[in-house]
């Protein structure tokens, strides 16, 4: 049987590869696996014209976070530092940053503009990623799992 590892992009606007339905809106089908090679392959499945884009928001991440550890989760590139640290996806309008609460909402300020949920910022794909931004975003996030391990 061959596999499906093209990037589909369900009716919430969710992005995932493999059969079935989305696995963030069907959690419970949802396989982990634990590899870089996961994210290249995430990427490289993205349309032409975004993964660019994709790429530039891996390097910011990993430049925020040098010691965190890049996996998959939840069909989207993860990374892990002392607990959750973030994931992102590509959705059919927009690049979305997830990163566990309460970050989101104790950078509201900086985030006029933005769509947000709880846990999310969406980058609308016409515009450049703010590189300052997200960095701020995965630093604060990685100062709360430092307190809570500490």
């Amino acid at each position: 049987m061959k596999k499906d590892n093209a990037i589909k992009i369900c009716s919430r606007g969710h992005s995932y590869t493999g059969p079935g339905p989305c696995p963030i809106c069907w959690p419970g089908r949802i396989k982990n696996s634990a590899s870089s090679k996961d994210v290249d392959r995430y990427i490289s499945h993205a349309p032409k014209e975004l993964q660019p884009k994709l790429s530039e928001m891996r390097k910011i991440i990993r430049q925020a976070a040098p010691r965190a550890e890049e996996s998959f989760s939840y069909q989207m590139p993860y990374y892990k530092y002392h607990g959750r640290l973030a994931w992102f996806a590509l959705a059919k309008h927009h690049i979305g940053l997830y990163l566990p609460p309460p970050v989101v909402a104790e950078h509201g300020k900086d985030l006029i503009g933005y769509t947000t949920t709880k846990s999310a910022v969406h980058f609308s794909l016409d515009k450049k990623l703010p590189v300052g931004l997200i960095k701020k975003l995965i630093k604060a996030r990685m100062k709360k799992n430092e307190e809570k391990n500490s």
